[in-house]
């Protein structure tokens, strides 16, 4: 397998390094549970894309489309078992991502916040940036390795630990809107937003932790479709795609 060069020059538009967090279910393509191949070729196809203009890339899946902790707990079953599930499921995601994106000739690492040494990496961020700067695809899974915190909050962390440029939040619609597009058509949608505006209007986009550490530690997010093919380029060459997140 080819590996992208170490150490890849900025592109144009200053970016370095870039987290892409995934849900579980954008991974589920046209099929109702599980993995649709055609979604995970694709997202690899396009990260092999990004890879090519020397982007740093780090991935984090959720694990909706297997298990999802809360609704295991809503159903009854105590809250650190369902999460713990939930940590599973997205190794699992994890490691089907890896094995698409290497089956294009990139190399990829999984690094997992719980132990599970037979099967992936141990996440240590020293490591996990090493790997970045060698051109490898970080796919950082468990979440946090803690139960009661979200996939996303977990990306928010993994970004500011190995300093990435922006954190990319994958969705089904193009950007942030003032209310569900789906059920309010008239719902507004944002170019640009403030973390402190999505903090009062309670948009529903990441959840509060995660919006508050980007916050804090003044991290970019871009909010983008995942469902059109080739957005994640584009926002990569510096094109004004979906909804950017700042401080201001």
């Amino acid at each position: 397998m080819a590996a992208t060069p170490a150490h890849p020059a900025p592109t144009g538009n200053g970016l370095r390094r870039i987290l892409l967090k995934l849900s579980g279910e954008a991974l589920m393509g046209d099929e109702d549970y599980g993995i649709d191949p055609k979604m995970l070729k694709r997202v690899a196809m396009e990260i092999r894309e990004v890879m090519s203009l020397g982007m740093q890339v780090a991935v984090v899946i959720g694990g909706g489309n297997i298990f999802r902790g809360a609704g295991l707990a809503r159903a009854g079953m105590d809250r650190v078992t369902g999460d713990h599930m939930g940590m599973l499921a997205t190794v699992m995601n994890s490691l089907a991502m890896q094995d698409a994106i290497e089956s294009l000739g990139l190399y990829a690492r999984v690094m997992s916040a719980i132990r599970i040494n037979e099967v992936c990496e141990e996440y240590i961020r020293r490591r996990a940036v090493r790997h970045l700067e060698k051109g490898r695809v970080c796919i950082l899974a468990a979440g946090t390795g803690n139960p009661f915190f979200t996939t996303d909050t977990a990306a928010s962390l993994r970004a500011i630990e190995i300093e990435a440029d922006l954190l990319l939040k994958a969705t089904k619609v193009n950007g942030i809107y003032s209310d569900d597009p789906i059920k309010n058509p008239n719902a507004t949608r944002y170019d640009r937003l403030t973390f402190d505006k999505v903090l009062m209007d309670r948009l529903n986009v990441m959840d509060a932790t995660a919006i508050v550490m980007c916050r804090d530690n003044n991290l970019p997010l871009r909010v983008f479709d995942l469902n059109t093919p080739g957005e994640l380029l584009r926002i990569v060459r510096g094109e004004d795609v979906g909804t950017l997140v700042t401080n201001g």
